[in-house]
This record gives C-alpha cells, sequence and structure tokens, in this order.
C-alpha cells in the first residue's frame, strides 16, 4: 500500500462539478504532472484527471483506515 495515498478537497474553484470540498481522493503517481504543480486524482467521474495541486491537502491515515478503503474501491 505504500504506493497509494490520498488528499483532502480543499478548494474546487471551477471543478465543482468534478470535485468535492473536504472529500477524500486516491491520488495516482504521475511526476510528469508534480513537475508542473499538478496533481493527478481519480475524481468524481471515477476516471483519473490532473488538477491544480494547490486544490488539495494531504492526509495521512492510520494503515488499517487506509487498508480498508483500498478494498472497498
Amino acid at each position: 500500500m505504500a504506493n497509494h495515498y490520498f488528499v483532502v478537497c480543499v478548494d474546487n474553484d471551477e471543478y465543482a462539478a468534478s470535485l468535492e470540498v473536504r472529500k477524500l481522493y486516491e491520488v495516482l503517481p504521475d511526476e510528469d504532472a508534480a513537475k508542473h504543480g499538478q496533481i493527478r486524482i481519480i475524481d468524481e467521474s471515477g476516471d483519473d484527471y490532473l488538477y491544480p495541486e494547490s486544490f488539495f491537502a494531504p492526509v495521512e491515515l492510520p494503515a488499517l483506515t487506509e487498508e480498508r478503503i483500498l478494498r472497498a474501491a
């Protein structure tokens, strides 16, 4: 599970249909996006898209919580 991490949305300006403020999102690794200040997440459509990294805050979850979230996906 070390390859998984999560963020919480803190801003959805211009993306209200795709992002919910205060919602937890799984991040998919994307080194190219990170170089440009973007983050790849699985949004409300169920697909992964790039968004400004500033729209999210990192979240450190307890191992059991992360395991249960990933199992439910």
